[in-house]
């Protein structure tokens, strides 16, 4: 049961904000901050290293003139970026965890985070070293709460010794479902509540998915894996027509359908997939849908996997 998360405070839906990155469509993306919010959407997702930090700046624009308590500001800190775009490493020190937080304050221009947590966790430095860093902010009133992003289960034990972790953020989908063996029972038990991201599996189940702007790095969208598991996606689709709903709302139902302790984070950065993605939560499933729709995707079928593991050790990607 959640008890130390608030989660019935939050949304079920969350905005997920990592393309809110171009000038070009910033006004674009403060008018979908402003319809999620006017439409009971709390929790904003977002990371210093989105845009090196335009998606924070951009964030921070809508809401001036908000309330502040309307809306739950959660960021991710700790990758390292290069000039050329590109990120080489991660940085999850405690002595560096303090100054990442002052250049989010003033990105957003916020007197403090709901929901501070690290990007990833490297294996060199025990995570109850990160965590109790960010617990002596939370004691000095510029973060609210802590969160954990993909890790594992003792991992999240660990860390919740420390400090009560608020949320693990972690993948989760139809095409993805490896959380629900360790990772969903540990933070129940814990009283953790769960941010779920890649709900369409990268845009697999976004209902038009192109092979041309498949992301190389995901193994599923691998030549020989991606025309098996869009196969799965035409089975899925049957089910969709039939409720007279896009694929995409089917699989954001489905995912709502999993817990009352689950935010689903709908990465939306214009208004007309916000609305697309809110439809969703009108959508009713009974039992026997979501044995159909798990059904149609079964896990032995999927071939290759989804988001890479990403570990880290001083600093350096080994996996």
């Amino acid at each position: 049961m959640i008890n130390k998360s608030n989660i019935s405070e939050l949304y079920k839906l969350g905005l997920g904000c990592g393309g809110m990155i171009n000038d070009a469509n910033k006004s674009e993306n403060i008018a979908t901050i402003h319809e999620a919010l006017d439409s009971g959407i709390n929790h904003l997702n977002t990371a210093d290293f989105y845009g090196f930090g335009k998606s924070e700046m951009v964030i921070g624009e809508a809401l001036k003139g908000q309330k502040r308590e309307k809306a739950f500001v959660s960021v991710k800190f700790g990758v390292l970026a290069a000039p050329n775009g590109s990120f080489y490493g991660l940085d999850v020190r405690p002595l560096s965890i303090k100054n990442y937080l002052t250049y989010t304050l003033k990105r957003l221009n916020l007197d403090y985070i709901d929901l501070y947590q690290p990007a990833r966790i490297d294996l060199g430095i025990p995570v109850e070293e990160t965590i109790g860093a960010i617990s002596d902010l939370v004691k000095e009133g510029y973060v609210k709460q802590i969160g954990i992003t993909q890790v594992d289960a003792e991992t999240l034990r660990k860390a919740n010794s420390v400090h009560p972790i608020s949320f693990i953020e972690t993948e989760y989908s139809l095409f993805n479902r490896s959380m629900e063996k360790e990772i969903l029972p540990t933070a129940r038990e814990l009283g953790v509540g769960v941010v779920a991201f890649g709900a369409i599996a990268h845009g697999l189940l976004s209902g038009t998915f192109s092979k041309n702007n498949a992301k190389s790095y995901i193994p599923m969208f691998a030549e020989g894996n991606i025309d098996k598991n869009l196969e799965l996606v035409e089975e899925l689709r049957k089910i969709a027509d039939e409720k007279n709903i896009t694929i995409p709302q089917l699989a954001l139902a489905w995912l709502s359908s999993k817990g009352d302790d689950i935010i689903t984070l709908v990465g939306a950065s214009r208004r007309t997939t916000l609305r697309d993605s809110l439809k969703s939560v009108d959508v009713k499933l009974s039992a026997d849908d979501i044995e159909r729709i798990e059904k149609a995707i079964p896990e032995d079928k999927i071939a290759g996997s989804s988001f890479p593991k990403m570990e880290f050790k001083n600093g350096v990607r080994f996996n």
